[in-house]
């Protein structure tokens, strides 16, 4: 029997915490198993799980913080199942999620990543529009009525002009995310460089459009505090630009061109142009108009 191990690195905070593992145990599918691997040091998170008895549930607690990028890869190292997800300590699932990625993959035995359909919501739990998920939606995203599969240039391709999928919400086969990992040396694109690298290696993505995962999208996230300060857009722009070498020397010329041009990541930056200068902040000013503006 196919299994998904849920895994969530926690940081941060405790009620929207609590209520991502109610989510889970809400599932109507009992092919999972959650675990939860701590990062911070709140007193009362112990003997809440404790409190649960849910043979279900795993809880580890790091004995000194590991930051973002090493809870990942302890969650990494701790998944067993064939199939993983990595789910965001303030997302949730609604209760087809695991019924819903385990059909696919009876369907679609093998493939390396299922992304799952996604309703966003506000820090509240309120459906929200915001104008990121819309621009992922409606320009970038294929438009899938039931399930796509997808793979090799085409959605490279695809990604690089803007990535559209959400990363807590995929289920992956555990040992291609095992076989590539996380770069210690990312913060803001660990996602994309995952995503393509397993491209690269032959794996496909199943897109399913049943909406089944709740993705919280608020202002505190670590992206949006690093997109005004510029670190975000520098990375990113090393990322296309090593990306597009890459795809050249694969001959992928569509995707060379769409890493190149990068421009989803340009908009992004041309955005926050007006907050930057309205703030005074000129070294922040200089970075997104290098980002939004330089020669690829």
């Amino acid at each position: 029997m196919t299994m998904i191990d849920i895994m969530l690195p926690y940081y941060g905070d405790v009620a929207l915490m609590q209520a991502a593992v109610e989510s889970v145990r809400a599932q109507t599918d009992d092919g999972w198993r959650l675990t939860v691997v701590d990062d911070t040091s709140e007193p009362t998170v112990p003997g809440w799980f404790e409190s649960l008895g849910d043979e279900r549930i795993r809880y580890f607690r790091n004995e000194r913080n590991l930051g973002i990028t090493g809870n990942f890869t302890r969650c990494l190292d701790l998944a067993e199942h064939q199939l993983m997800s990595m789910l965001g300590a303030d997302d949730l699932l609604l209760p087809n999620y695991v019924g819903t990625v385990l059909a696919a993959y009876r369907e679609h035995p093998g493939v390396g990543m299922i992304q799952p359909g996604v309703e966003v919501i506000d820090q509240d739990g309120r459906p929200v529009k915001a104008l990121a998920d819309e621009v992922k939606r409606r320009l970038y995203a294929p438009k899938v009525t039931d399930r796509l599969l997808m793979g090799d240039e085409e959605l490279a391709t695809s990604l690089l002009r803007g990535n559209w999928l959400y990363f807590p919400s995929i289920a992956w086969r555990t040992d291609a995310i095992k076989s590539v990992g996380f770069n210690p040396d990312l913060r803001t694109t660990q996602d994309l460089a995952l995503e393509l690298e397993l491209i690269e290696r032959g794996e496909k993505m199943l897109v399913d459009s049943t909406v089944c995962f709740r993705y919280r999208r608020h202002l505190e996230s670590v992206s949006s505090k690093m997109a005004l300060d510029g670190d975000r857009f520098t990375e990113e722009r090393g990322l296309f630009l090593a990306t597009a070498e890459r795809m050249r020397a694969r001959g992928w010329r569509r995707a060379e061109r769409a890493a190149r041009n990068h421009s989803s990541s340009r908009l992004h930056a041309l955005t926050l142009l007006p907050t930057a200068v309205r703030s005074g902040q000129r070294d922040v000013v200089r970075s997104l108009t290098k980002h939004a503006f330089g020669n690829s």
